[in-house]
């Protein structure tokens, strides 16, 4: 029988592994957690989300809905499995992580055809055919052999796996979690934005003094040794309070803690600045601060976000987290069907391709998995259609400037222009996702969907 290595089982490598069982493929699925661990990781099991618990908006006619919406078609376990995982958040789909990644693990382990090995991986095989999904937390090692086969393409840097490489790695961050009973709930009011999908959301109010406040503790708090971080190099959509708040006195009232949208029931007025909390888990006796990554000092973050009204008493299950990730230069490297161009046996799946975001390894790890499925069946590899949210993105991860190459999440922007001038966007985007569904369909005729049976 034809057999798949898949390194990595994260969100993609999971996806991936799954993909191919269904279509008859034995594969070995391999993770080195718990035997060896990362800096950011708590447990060992399958698909665990390290940063928040959100998949994104769930709003039709969204781009992050589309790119759901295309995985439900083409039988995503993990989005099923989402759904099932799913917590109150708005407008947009958040799991409880730790069922979440025990049902994906749960799932993967009972599938016959796929076997698991807890180790790590160093060495590639490249006439194996090998999907490499091991996210932004890549071992040294395996790093280095990823180097060693990109070596044809020597005039482009692969891969920047910390010092080494210092170009193409970026440093992400870990938002905090309270524990909701340590919450005053007299001091703040339940409400999503705009009044989208349910008030599931816990905002914090601020008036103009009591941002001063805060504002004033944060930018003098301390960060962690400046040793430790040395030549940060932060992702542009992730970047930590106190870095966006050295960018100006108002600059988190017009990103994490913008009021707009938000008026205060109580009062029927909009507040000068709002922190938001999101549900962690299906108990809801924990929540996420939105938006709130940091890399200050344990005992700085404790000082600094207990001056939130509603949080003077939080108790913290998790403070903020600053972790390296890494990423090859896909446009350099890879084609649209994910494989590298001088070893088509071996394909990337997941943030180390270039993606940003759960929802999004989640779809690399699905198409790497149909790809590599065909290549061991003799089957031609036909790659997403451009005009849907799978070809719009990998089309970005192996078309982009391979110089100045950013990890990116799904936006329209990354969709083709319709032939048609369409001047009002939500019509635009109705159309756009219009588009992207039939020809996705088309797609999928050709390729074959697996229905998922969890």
């Amino acid at each position: 029988m034809a057999l798949i290595k898949i390194i990595g089982a994260g969100l993609a490598g999971s996806e991936a592994a799954w993909q191919c069982a269904r279509r008859g493929i034995e594969v070995e699925l391999f993770e080195m957690r718990p035997v060896r661990s990362t800096p950011a990781h708590q447990t060992g099991d399958f698909a665990e989300l390290v940063c928040s618990n959100s998949l994104k908006s769930d709003s039709e006619n969204t781009a992050p809905w589309l790119l759901k919406e295309e995985m439900r078609r083409a039988g995503s376990l993990l989005m099923e499995i989402a759904r099932e995982c799913s917590v109150p958040a708005g407008h947009a789909l958040a799991v409880d992580r730790v069922t979440f990644a025990a049902k994906v693990t749960e799932a993967i382990s009972r599938e016959r055809l796929i076997k698991i090995r807890r180790e790590e991986v160093t060495a590639i095989d490249e006439a194996v055919p090998t999907i490499i999904a091991t996210g932004p937390l890549t071992s040294e090692g395996l790093a280095l052999e990823i180097s060693r086969l990109s070596e044809t393409l020597s005039s482009e840097r692969a891969l920047e796996p910390a010092a080494h490489h210092p170009r193409l790695y970026f440093y992400d961050s870990i938002s905090p979690i309270v524990e909701a009973d340590s919450i005053d709930m007299a001091r703040v009011y339940m409400a999503a934005r705009y009044d989208k999908g349910s008030a599931d959301y816990i905002n914090c109010p601020m008036s103009p003094e009591e941002y001063g406040w805060f504002y004033d503790a944060l930018v003098a708090a301390q960060s962690v040794e400046e040793r430790d971080w040395e030549k940060l190099n932060y992702f542009e959509g992730c970047l930590p309070i106190e870095e966006i708040a050295r960018r100006g006195r108002d600059t988190l009232r017009f990103g994490p803690m913008k009021p707009v949208g938000l008026n205060d029931p109580r009062t029927g007025k909009m507040p000068y600045a709002v922190v938001q909390l999101r549900q962690e888990n299906l108990r809801a006796d924990s929540y996420n601060l939105v938006g709130f990554q940091n890399h200050l000092k344990f005992g700085e973050q404790a000082r600094v976000l207990r001056l939130i009204p509603g949080l003077e008493n939080a108790r913290f299950l998790r403070y903020g987290q600053i972790h390296r990730n890494t990423y090859i230069n896909s446009p350099a490297l890879l084609s649209e069907s994910l494989q590298m161009k001088a070893h088509p046996n071996v394909f990337f799946a997941g943030q180390i391709c270039g993606v940003e975001g759960y929802v999004e390894s989640i779809a690399t790890g699905l198409m790497a998995g149909i790809h590599a499925a065909a290549l061991v069946r003799g089957l031609p590899i036909l790659p997403a259609p451009r005009a849907s949210a799978f070809g719009s993105l990998t089309h970005y991860v192996t078309h982009a400037e391979p110089k100045n190459f950013q990890p990116a999440n799904i936006t329209f922007d990354l969709l083709p222009t319709l032939e048609k001038k369409i001047r009002d966007r939500k019509e635009r985007h109705r159309a756009q996702c219009e588009l992207a569904l039939k020809e996705f369909g088309d797609w999928l005729e050709r390729v074959g969907a697996c229905p998922v049976q969890v």
